[in-house]
């Protein structure tokens, strides 16, 4: 094992891993900056750190004993006492296990990821927000014409259905914008139909594919409703399909099941819903599959790399997880929502 001594001399926070990756111990480098005694990262496992779903736990895999090391760009960490954490990283395998050098982002002045948008780009968006209300008010009055003069015909229920979409989309971009360039605190949530959110995004998915791609439902009608922001799950259900959509995918599958004595993070919940969005497309890009949560992360020259990372932020606003496996031909986006006990009451 590596000299105690020597390791707490230095300034750089340090953990050391068993091949199973459960944390032996660190330096007080390490508990400075965690914020944490030692005593208390001893025993647990690494995923107690990974603040991105896996991302470390698939890295040691990939550690072989012939690597001699291996490094992490702005690896987002957590806390077990709460807060995330943005640093470098350096693996190194040794016949002892595993030695993980942690980097902070603020020994690099200028390059914190979490800092806020500078003023100058705060008030471009402003600007470009006050330009994107004008149309949308008129795509707004458009909509509402046109659901006067589908009322007047009687065979007119599709014509309704995409005229009401299209009415729901503007507000919902709406409330985007305000919440863009006027951040405020998060809305109480209410009791959500996850079943309602799907067939909204999948409304949406068929509008936007035209028909084109097939999407088979296969939801578990017993489901209780969970308590939640139903369009920020909007939001991020819609960003998984669309990625889709975009993959090149022909079949997309749409799932639901409840999943029971889950842990998410450090935290078990009793019942937890989980939905599957899996399709038979392209796949994640293998250069990607470590860094696909990561803002402005692409596989798409087009691509603006934000999809992913805002539904990921939505499932930790939900308390839930998101997480995919993927082959060419196959991949599934796994987002889990724990049930709370007051909210497991209700259903389909």
């Amino acid at each position: 094992m590596w000299s105690k001594s020597s390791i707490d001399a230095l300034l750089t926070p340090i953990v050391w891993i068993d091949g199973n990756g459960i944390l032996l111990g660190g330096n007080a480098a390490l508990a400075r900056w965690l914020g944490v005694s030692l005593r208390r990262l001893e025993g647990l496992p690494l995923a107690a750190l990974d603040g991105e779903d896996g991302r470390l736990k698939s890295l040691l895999a990939r550690l072989a004993p012939a690597v001699e090391a291996a490094q992490v760009r702005r690896a987002r960490l957590q806390a077990p006492g709460g807060g995330e954490r943005f640093a470098d990283l350096l693996l190194a395998r040794d016949a002892d296990g595993i030695r993980i050098e942690i980097h902070p982002a603020d020994e690099f002045p200028g390059t914190d990821p979490a800092s806020a948008l500078p003023a100058a780009l705060h008030a471009a968006l402003k600007g470009l927000a006050h330009e994107i209300r004008n149309p949308l008010a008129g795509l707004k009055g458009a909509a509402q014409l046109l659901a006067r003069r589908a009322s007047m015909r009687l065979d007119n229920d599709d014509e309704r259905e995409l005229v009401a979409l299209i009415d729901a989309e503007v507000e919902r971009l709406a409330g985007l914008l305000d919440r863009l360039v006027n951040p405020a605190p998060s809305r109480p949530f209410e009791t959500v139909n996850i079943h309602a959110v799907l067939e909204r995004v999948r409304v949406l998915a068929d509008a936007d594919a035209g028909w084109a791609v097939k999407i088979e439902r296969d939801y578990d009608p017993s489901l209780p409703a969970v308590s939640g922001d139903a369009d920020r799950l909007v939001q991020a259900l819609w960003n998984l399909l669309r990625n889709a959509l975009e993959s090149g995918a022909n079949m997309i599958h749409l799932r639901t099941r409840a999943e029971r004595g889950v842990v998410i993070g450090e935290v078990a919940h009793r019942l937890a819903l989980r939905v599957e969005i899996a399709d038979d497309g392209r796949g994640v890009p293998e250069d990607l599959a470590e860094r696909i949560f990561l803002p402005l992360v692409s596989g798409r020259a087009e691509g603006s790399g934000l999809g992913l990372a805002l539904a990921q932020q939505v499932a930790r606003e939900h308390g839930g997880s998101l997480g995919y496996r993927s082959r060419p031909g196959h991949t599934v986006f796994t987002l889990l929502i724990p049930v709370r006990d007051d909210a497991a009451g209700g259903g389909e």
